[in-house]
């Protein structure tokens, strides 16, 4: 396996879930000469202590203060230093790595994704609310500190690969793949009766259980739509979703003069990853390469949005602007979290995030506190449904 052309100092926010994983698999099995300066966990201590013990950290970080103990007896003598709390996150991600994963899932990822863009990072952005939140502001911080964000979504990678700066003008489109998730197929009563169970099980990604969820509502294409928005200064009228059942085309540009370029790939996040670890250059990854003999077709279809309605409610909330967008993300959160629980139904997740924005009345925001606030009374708001659902 090749080396990264530059050694580097890296920290991993959101180190135990799928894509911290896979870049931590992706950094020892090309043979990477990196510096690990952080790890940053939720609550998994067992996984966190087995990366921290590998990689030798300067700190490694558990948000969940009932485990600070625990994680601290685990890692003594080994020269790792223990934190915990959201704090300590947010400090790790101010810390002195020149390139940070951020893969925290949900809103909680946004105070420490901000924390490295302030302090000059090149940022591997996994983590969608972000930029759904507070997308303008982020961007506007690490360029200001001397730093990227580099998209790290299969789809927004695709599109960083293959649109040419020097001619974003000439773009008609940018078109963003989507999967269509595990009930692609099923009818509206049938989705009413969904498990759990059902609605994680992706026939493509591995994924982590609320991404997999947003997948299965297509609310994660809808998040990406508004990622794309703020990554991708083309407009709302030339961003368009398309499913793709083979996920092998994860987007796609089209130019002025009808010319489509695509990137295609393994459904493997070890390849975007790379891509944005390496940039501008490239690297090795132990991914298969594609057989598009095996693979025989790839089909495309327009999204059924009486069904799935999640991606029309997201355009919707970035043509309002505002504080729709983080309202939306943050009903969502909470609608996802209650159907898990058994509260609502499969179909009403996205149901419950329409009525918390057709009541929101919040102002834009001009800061991060202010999308604090907005976040939570989005967040009480969409609890009182579900109170009154039950």
């Amino acid at each position: 396996m090749g080396k990264l052309t530059l050694p580097r100092r890296v920290s991993v926010l959101g180190s135990t879930g799928s894509v911290g994983v896979s870049t931590l698999d992706l950094l020892d099995k090309a043979g990477a000469e990196v510096e690990v300066s952080a790890l940053t966990a939720g609550k998994n201590v067992e996984r966190l202590v087995e990366q921290a013990l590998r990689w030798r950290p300067k700190l490694a970080v558990i948000e969940d203060e009932t485990k600070y103990d625990e994680l601290r007896a685990r890692l003594a003598g080994s020269g790792v230093e223990a934190a915990a709390g959201s704090g300590a996150v947010a400090d790790a991600a101010a810390g002195d790595a020149q390139w940070v994963m951020s893969a925290i899932v949900g809103f909680a990822g946004l105070a420490p994704t901000m924390s490295a863009a302030k302090a000059g990072a090149v940022i591997g952005l996994a983590n969608k609310e972000s930029l759904v939140c507070a997308g303008p502001s982020l961007l506007r911080t690490a360029k200001f500190a001397g730093g990227a964000v580099i998209p790290v979504d299969s789809e927004h990678s695709a599109i960083f690969q293959v649109l040419d700066p020097m001619n974003a003008q000439h773009v008609s489109r940018l078109i963003l793949t989507a999967s269509g998730g595990p009930f692609r197929g099923w009818t509206m009563e049938q989705m009413a009766h969904a498990t759990p169970e059902q609605a994680v099980a992706h026939p493509k990604w591995d994924m982590g259980v609320k991404i997999s969820i947003d997948s299965a509502t297509m609310m994660n294409k809808g998040l990406e739509f508004i990622e794309a928005y703020h990554l991708f200064p083309v407009g709302v009228e030339r961003l368009r979703i398309i499913v793709h059942p083979q996920s092998v085309v994860h987007s796609m540009v089209e130019y002025r003069d009808g010319s489509t370029l695509a990137q295609l790939g393994p459904s493997d996040m070890r390849v975007p990853i790379a891509s944005a670890l390496a940039w501008p250059a490239r690297m090795d990854t132990p991914c298969t390469p594609l057989d598009l003999a095996a693979i025989g077709q790839l089909t495309f279809r327009a999204p059924d949005e009486q069904r799935f309605p999640a991606t029309r409610v997201a355009r919707e909330a970035v043509i309002a602007g505002g504080a729709a967008p983080a309202t939306m993300n943050a009903a969502n959160e909470i609608a996802v979290a209650a159907f898990l629980d058994g509260q609502i139904a499969f179909t009403h997740i996205v149901q419950s995030v329409e009525d918390v924005l057709s009541r929101a009345m919040l102002a834009a925001p001009a800061c991060l506190d202010d999308v604090i606030t907005i976040d939570a009374e989005a967040r009480v708001r969409a609890r009182e449904l579900m109170e009154r659902v039950n």
